[in-house]
C-alpha cells in the first residue's frame, strides 16, 4: 500500500471544498504568553461532525460512493461519524462497528442520527476492527480501515495545506494520533512545502501504541491500552500511517490522561473552545515540551506553534466534572 502524495492532497481539497469550509487557525494569547511562543489552535472541532476525520470521510466516500458499495468500518465515534457524514452526502449505505465498552455515546448517537447503522462489539476499537473485517470478507462490503487507507490521509492532509497558507512561517506543528492519519497527512505537506517545520505527534501514555511502533520501528501491539480518552484508544499500530511517520515525523510526544485533561481546562478556560481529549492532547504536548523542563523549553520559546485542535465531541457530563476540576497552567 503506497501513501497518498502531496499531489494527492491537494486534489483532495480541490474536491471538499465544495462540502468543507475551512476551519479557523487562531492565535491563543494567554497560552501563547504562559509557553513564550506564539500558539495557534486549528480548530477542527468546528467541523460539521465536531472532528478533522470528516475531511477523509468525504474525500474518500466521495470518490467511490458511485460504486454502489456499502461501507463498513470500525470506530470509537469521529471516524464513524466521517464516514456516516459522506455516506449521507453521497447516497452510500454505511455499517459501524464500535467497542461495546467504555463508548462515548453520545458519538454512537450522533452516526446513527446521521443514518448509520451502530453495532457495538468487542471490549474496544481492535475488537470491533477484526469483527468487521470478517464481516466485510463474509459479506463483501467494502472495508474502509481507519488508517490504511490513501484517500482517508489525502483528506485530512489538507489540514497541513490550510495551516501553511494561514501561516506560512509556521515552526512547529503537533497533531494528536489514534491511527496516525492527521499527523502523517500533515508530515507530507510539511516536507513539500517547508522540510525544516517540525510535525510532532502525540498520544496517551496509557495507550502509547504508535509511540512504540515508532521508537521501535516495529507493527508489534502496544503492552498496554489503559485510557478514557477513546479518540486515541489504539492498541495495534496501522502500516500506512506509520511508515510515512517513520520516515517523516520529527518526534513523538507521550502525556499523561491528567495532562490532557488539564489542556481540555485549559482550551475551555483560555480559548474559549469545547475539545475531547485527543483534540486536546496537542496542547498537553506543548505545555509538557514548553513548562516541563528548562532545557525543552527553549525548543518552543519564541516559535510559532500550532496544535490541532482535532476534535471537540466530548460528553457534556465529563466536561462538567473536568471543568469544576479545576487547575491552573
Amino acid at each position: 500500500m503506497i501513501p497518498p502524495t502531496f499531489q494527492d492532497i491537494v486534489a483532495a481539497r480541490k474536491f471538499i471544498a465544495t462540502y468543507l469550509a475551512k476551519t479557523p487557525l487562531v492565535r491563543i494569547p494567554k497560552i501563547s504568553e504562559a509557553l513564550e511562543c506564539d500558539y495557534y489552535a486549528k480548530l477542527e472541532n468546528l467541523q460539521p461532525t465536531g472532528a478533522f476525520k470528516v475531511r477523509g470521510g468525504v474525500n474518500l466516500v466521495g470518490n467511490e460512493a458511485g460504486q454502489g458499495l456499502t461501507l463498513i468500518t470500525a470506530s470509537t465515534g469521529n471516524h464513524g461519524q466521517s464516514i456516516a457524514y459522506a455516506g449521507r452526502l453521497f447516497g452510500a449505505r454505511v455499517i459501524i462497528y464500535a467497542p461495546a465498552e467504555n463508548v462515548n455515546e453520545s458519538k454512537m448517537q450522533a452516526m446513527r442520527d446521521l443514518g448509520a447503522e451502530v453495532r457495538l462489539h468487542g471490549r474496544d476499537f481492535d475488537e470491533a476492527r477484526l469483527e468487521i473485517e470478517r464481516v466485510a470478507v463474509a459479506e463483501g462490503f467494502r472495508y474502509v480501515h481507519s488508517a490504511n487507507e490513501p484517500g482517508l490521509i489525502a483528506g485530512v492532509g489538507t489540514i497541513g495545506l490550510e495551516i501553511f497558507e494561514d501561516l506560512p512561517d509556521v515552526d512547529v506543528i503537533i497533531a494528536p494520533a489514534g491511527g496516525g492519519s492527521c499527523a502523517a497527512g500533515n508530515c507530507i505537506v510539511a516536507r513539500e512545502l517547508n522540510p525544516k517545520v517540525q510535525v510532532l505527534a502525540t498520544q496517551s501514555d496509557g495507550a502509547p501504541a504508535l509511540w512504540h511502533a515508532f521508537q521501535n520501528r516495529s507493527l508489534d501491539p502496544s503492552p498496554t491500552m489503559v485510557t478514557v480518552h477513546e479518540g486515541l484508544a489504539t492498541r495495534v499500530p496501522f502500516e500506512l500511517t506509520n511508515k510515512t511517520l517513520w520516515e517523516l515525523l520529527a518526534d513523538f510526544i507521550l502525556v499523561s490522561d491528567e495532562e490532557i485533561n488539564e489542556a481540555i481546562r485549559i482550551l475551555a478556560r483560555d480559548a474559549k473552545q469545547v475539545a475531547e481529549g485527543a483534540g486536546a492532547a496537542s496542547l498537553a504536548a506543548a505545555i509538557k515540551l514548553g513548562v516541563g523542563s528548562p532545557t525543552v523549553r527553549e525548543g518552543l520559546r519564541g516559535k510559532k506553534v500550532v496544535g490541532i485542535l482535532t476534535g471537540g465531541n466530548i460528553p457534556p457530563d465529563r466536561l462538567a466534572n473536568l471543568m469544576t476540576a479545576g487547575g491552573v497552567l
